[in-house]
């Protein structure tokens, strides 16, 4: 039976620390030896819900890096060739800056969204709890059974059966990390490329197949030893959330003013006579411990370790249901809603976050809409000088480099905005193929009526099918006066 500072024993012999919870995380002992997690399965309706948005979570997953846009994969990122592709939206080096606000707009949201309802993202969509709780949870759960038969075969010596069921199980996790393995290398480099290292002779693709190892034994470590190791020693989403949570955060959480204090319920005794009796809501059946996929107690409050995930609720719930007793002892509210019954609200920092937010998503929205198709830059070709034409006229050499952000062959003209003068490409029109850099010598001759001394701005225009791209801007020099 748990115990609270409302029921503490009487005798003075065995002092009990009621914040012990706080010193010493689930999973390791005093020594700090790994300590084995045994959640019980668990069922209810948020599990459910859960279980329904876990498989569109896992659709976009397998089948994103095979659906393409406009000839583009949905999602890419090839940092080795330094390209990366958005919803179909290719993105090069020169737009890192739309990267990186988007990047900083998305954190920011998340931040928000903490502040506000806590650790949501963790228990419905952090791909370690979805493919931990939603895929490698549930095939254990199928090979070796509930808690109390994996502890059983655990401590079981070693036979036939035991050895046939562990060589399954790590058989079937070590499959699927291969598979998730290949589909995150396939946001990297693409599926494609990696159909054909899959296709060709290990011999011909090396780096690509120590990656597919790797990745593959990076993700088996994960979810068949690691586990929740992973939310509660890696991930510093729950530290970062203990600065954005305040007594308005929605969280999942025990209501003690409910249920306090604990006791098991007697037999034949009705909610009347428990309350009459001094004891809550709550039974001390420990189900939403046995649940917890971290380890925690709930009822101790909020914690570091808790991702949200509801399966205490869920447990609490059904126990609740079978008691008689109304739902909803560990639910979403907040500190104060328990407290004072009050309901989210407003408060001056969140409405900070979203000023914050809102400015930064409409500077990222002028970014995109007004991103140009190619991104050109001119420079003065190096260690040369103006030279003076038969004509009278004088000529710079530039050296032009074109990226072609879009998916089709780009035709390109460079035209001048501001001075008289001719432009000329050496060796011919440009044509910069699709998603390609294109690199060659540009000639620029002015009229000298249209120089001033030593250096002269200059402004070209980009086009593509009279259509104006860009224009760049760079300096003309010539003789001083």
């Amino acid at each position: 039976m748990s115990t609270t500072p409302k029921d503490k024993p009487e005798s003075p012999a065995q002092p009990v620390n009621w914040a012990d919870f706080r010193d010493h995380i689930a999973t390791a002992d005093q020594e700090g030896r790994r300590q084995w997690i045994y959640p019980r399965k668990v069922s209810g309706r948020f599990y459910r819900w859960r279980t329904w948005f876990s498989w569109l979570l896992l659709l976009i997953m397998f089948a994103g890096p095979f659906i393409t846009i406009n000839g583009n994969p949905l999602l890419l990122m090839n940092i080795v060739e330094r390209k990366f592709v958005v919803l179909g939206q290719v993105f090069w080096p020169q737009d890192m800056i739309i990267f990186a606000l988007a990047t900083l707009v998305f954190v920011i949201g998340i931040v928000i969204f903490t502040a506000a309802f806590g650790r949501v993202w963790c228990g419905w969509a952090c791909p370690q709890t979805v493919m931990m709780e939603m895929v490698f949870r549930k095939i254990e759960y199928l090979i070796e059974g509930d808690a109390d038969r994996q502890k059983a075969l655990n401590r079981a010596p070693w036979t036939a059966g035991k050895i046939a069921k562990k060589l399954l199980k790590h058989g079937v996790f070590f499959g699927l990390s291969f598979v998730v393995g290949n589909v995150l290398l396939s946001c990297i480099i693409g599926w494609r490329p990696l159909y054909q290292i899959i296709l060709d002779p290990p011999g011909q693709h090396l780096t690509g197949l120590m990656f597919m190892i790797a990745f593959s034994l990076l993700f088996y470590g994960i979810f068949a030893r690691f586990r929740e190791q992973a939310c509660t020693f890696i991930c510093p989403y729950g530290r970062f959330q203990s600065v954005l949570l305040d007594e308005n955060s929605i969280v999942v959480a025990y209501d003690h003013k409910r249920g306090e204090k604990r006791g098991p319920r007697q037999r034949g005794q009705n909610y009347g006579d428990r309350r009459d009796a001094g004891f809550g809501d709550c039974v001390a059946c420990n189900q939403c411990v046995s649940v917890c996929p971290t380890g925690i107690d709930i009822r101790n409050g909020t914690q570091m370790e808790c991702v949200h995930c509801t399966a205490c609720m869920d447990a609490c719930d059904t126990v609740m249901t079978k008691v008689g007793n109304e739902r909803g002892l560990i639910r979403y509210a907040s500190l104060n809603g328990i407290e004072r019954g009050e309901r989210l609200k407003m408060t001056p920092r969140l409405l900070g976050y979203l000023v914050v937010l809102a400015a930064l998503a409409v500077v990222l929205a002028f970014m995109l809409f007004t991103r140009a198709d190619v991104e050109a830059t001119v420079l003065r070709a190096p260690g040369s000088l103006f030279q003076k034409m038969d004509d009278g006229r004088f000529s710079n050499l530039y050296t032009i480099r074109v990226v072609n952000k879009t998916s089709r062959e780009l035709p390109v003209e460079l035209r001048l905005e501001n001075v008289s003068g001719s432009l000329r490409v050496m060796g011919g029109a440009l044509v910069v193929p699709a998603q390609k850099l294109l690199e060659n010598s540009v000639l620029v001759e002015l009229d000298p009526a249209s120089l001033k001394s030593g250096t002269t701005p200059i402004v070209m225009g980009v086009y593509s099918h009279d259509q104006k791209l860009q224009t760049v801007k760079t300096a003309f020099i010539g003789p001083r006066n």
